[in-house]
């Protein structure tokens, strides 16, 4: 079952840019990663994954985009939750969040200020993008994963 939360109905005419992140999992651990100072919401954290690009499937997309940001081919599980959210700045996006349990390769941090590998007890919603934070909180609670 994918986990919708509820929000406010977004604007019929805001196409929402279709996003996908992975929640990858070690243990009592998630994977999660912090955006550069000179990027678009800088230093919030966030979890790995990107834009879909148009004809892709949302599982190629998160393949791809964990390839290009962290060097790992990974195994993409199931879809489990999925949120729709518009920025203040104006950007709508649907995100799709997928399990990952397995990859091969050595990560590499190729594009952010950190990674790092954080309890999911302590995970603290409010220092991520607003769009995940739901998530966040049901894997802070061990509801998802």
């Amino acid at each position: 079952m994918i986990w919708r939360p509820r929000r406010r109905k977004l604007a019929e005419s805001i196409l929402l840019k279709q996003v996908v992140a992975a929640v990858m999992l070690r243990d009592s651990h998630v994977l999660i990663c912090q955006r550069r100072a000179d990027q678009p919401f800088p230093l919030q954290w966030e979890f790995p994954g990107g834009k879909v690009e148009t004809g892709e499937a949302h599982d190629e997309a998160l393949r791809r985009e964990l390839r290009e940001e962290l060097g790992i081919d990974a195994e993409i599980g199931a879809e489990i939750a999925t949120v729709s959210h518009q920025y203040a700045e104006g950007l709508g996006v649907e995100l799709h969040f997928f399990v990952v349990h397995s990859f091969t390769g050595e990560l590499q941090n190729r594009i952010f200020h950190e990674v790092r590998w954080e309890k999911r007890a302590t995970l603290k919603a409010e220092s991520f993008l607003e769009a995940d934070q739901g998530v966040v909180r049901k894997i802070n609670r061990g509801e998802l994963g």
